[in-house]
């Protein structure tokens, strides 16, 4: 049975937001995720990252939104991305959707997926779009959840290590 889990938007990344975010974030980089950080996998780098997203929820770019298990600690995040061009004013972009190891297998993903869905949803916007590392354990969550696979881009990112990996796009209409 999953343990006792929380979502909560964080209108504001403190520093205790950014420690949490942060352990999330080197942690999954140094699992081996491809989420747009190299090894080593720094608190600085970490760090300075979620200050610039926390300046992206102020200026109403993003929305971030964390998982907390029982005791508050944060072992999930997800962001949902406003800022898109004029003409896309119904369309937002899932990004940095990650999942502490210790967490995993057990909702947390689904989760923020779902309350993800329904924020967006609630601002009006009726596309979601994403992309994740091809023929990862998202990639399976996302399809399950009733997301419908674009297709397959090859070479898109690296691997933490330096090796090139394939992403694949997704997308869901929420209406």
């Amino acid at each position: 049975m999953p343990a006792p889990m929380h979502i909560r938007r964080l209108d504001e990344l403190g520093e205790r937001e950014i420690r949490g975010l942060s352990d999330v974030l080197i942690d999954c980089v140094e699992g081996g995720a491809s989420v747009s950080f190299m090894w080593p996998m720094t608190r600085a780098k970490a760090e300075a990252f979620w200050s610039g997203v926390g300046a992206g929820v102020q200026r109403g770019d993003r929305i971030v939104l964390a998982a907390e298990d029982a005791t508050g600690a944060i072992v999930g995040t997800v962001q949902v991305i406003w800022a898109q061009p004029e003409n896309q004013p119904h369309r937002g972009d899932i990004a940095k959707m990650l999942v502490h190891r210790r967490a995993r297998r057990q909702g947390v993903g689904a989760a923020l997926l779902a309350a993800a869905e329904r924020t967006a949803l609630e601002a009006g916007r009726t596309l979601l779009v994403l992309d994740t590392v091809t023929g990862a354990e998202a990639e399976r969550m996302y399809a399950r959840e009733g997301w419908q696979r674009c297709g397959v881009i090859p070479d898109y990112a690296l691997w933490p290590d330096g090796r090139l990996c394939a992403t694949t796009v997704f997308y869901k209409s929420l209406v």
